[in-house]
């Protein structure tokens, strides 16, 4: 008999067919479990361990130890000095008055007055207490060398090596302001300046060689001349103006007179030749222009002289200090002449 859908038979094969569904699918099940037994997920990896280097403190820094100011000794006062002018004119007095910011215990004496000769002011001065003797100008200096008993430092005195002024106690400040700042000054206020006449006493021998240095130096034709009078100051310059454009004038009064001074001044003017003077006084005359020293400069000089005296050291003191400071004063009514 044929199997029906309802027969038996029928049952027993769907029956067995659904429990090979259910064996297939319970295979399949187990199958997967399995996997998932035999074949975990692996753990993850543990986070590498990061090994932190090692912090190194420095030890602490010491603290230095303050180092300890050390005071300057102060230096040792200054002796008392005696100040002795020749006059009370400005050239001398500026010093004076500049001195005494130096100095603490001063005299000044001034030689111009006829209640005070000489010989009674240096017998003041060698009764007193003065360690040191400032003469300004050359009767000062003569009359301070010759008789005090104290050391002197003497200025303003261009023609000192004819009065014997330079002895085992006595020292000298140049009269006159550096004489390659003069030059200097005068290229820089006329640069055509090229060919410089100059005339000077007997006995000036360092001062014209350093005057011809610093003239080289400068580019400019320095030309000397040596005179021994008024006269033959005024011949010899007559000669030489017609082969220079510029007239150096130093203060030598051995060889320059009021008349003579005067006649230089007329005949440069008339050839159109620039005149350099020591003193801005001197402007009025006709001169182009003056380089001057300063006072101060000269009492910051004598200063340092009469420091190293005290010092002991006189002996290293040169005989003539030079200056280092310079006042330029022009004549603005004199006609710079073209050349």
């Amino acid at each position: 008999m044929p199997y029906g859908i309802g027969t038996p038979g029928m049952r027993r094969i769907r029956k067995s067919a659904k429990g090979l569904v259910r064996s297939t699918i319970f295979a399949a099940a187990l199958a997967m479990s399995g996997c998932s037994i035999l074949s975990p997920h692996p753990a993850p990896a543990p986070e590498p361990v990061v090994q932190e280097p090692d912090v190194v403190i420095p030890p602490p820094v010491p603290t230095p130890e303050p180092t300890p100011t050390v005071a300057l000794p102060e230096p040792t006062p200054l002796p008392p000095v005696a100040i002795v002018l020749t006059s009370a004119q400005p050239a001398y007095a500026d010093v004076a008055r500049e001195l005494t910011q130096h100095f603490e215990n001063y005299e000044i004496y001034d030689l111009s007055k006829d209640d005070r000769p000489p010989v009674t002011v240096l017998r003041l001065i060698n009764d007193s207490e003065s360690g040191a003797v400032v003469a300004i100008g050359l009767r000062a200096a003569k009359s301070s060398v010759a008789m005090s008993d104290r050391p002197v430092v003497f200025s303003q005195v261009f023609n000192y090596q004819d009065h014997n002024l330079l002895i085992e106690n006595s020292r000298g400040v140049a009269a006159v302001a550096p004489l390659g700042a003069q030059i200097a000054a005068w290229k820089q206020a006329d640069p055509a300046i090229t060919r410089i006449g100059a005339i000077v006493g007997e006995g000036h021998e360092d001062l014209m060689s350093e005057a011809q240095t610093a003239a080289e130096k400068h580019g400019v034709d320095l030309r000397f001349q040596v005179t021994r009078s008024d006269q033959e100051t005024l011949y010899v310059f007559k000669r030489m103006i017609r082969d220079i454009d510029g007239f150096w004038l130093f203060p030598d009064n051995r060889v320059l007179s009021r008349r003579a001074l005067q006649q230089i001044m007329d005949d440069a003017k008339r050839h159109g030749v620039a005149v350099l003077v020591p003193t801005e006084s001197m402007l009025p005359s006709g001169a182009s222009i003056s380089v001057s020293s300063v006072a101060s400069d000269i009492a910051a000089t004598i200063t340092k002289i009469i420091r190293q005296i005290q010092d002991g050291k006189i002996g290293q003191v040169p005989p003539i200090s030079p200056l280092s400071e310079i006042r330029v004063k022009t004549n603005d009514t004199v006609q710079m002449v073209d050349r």
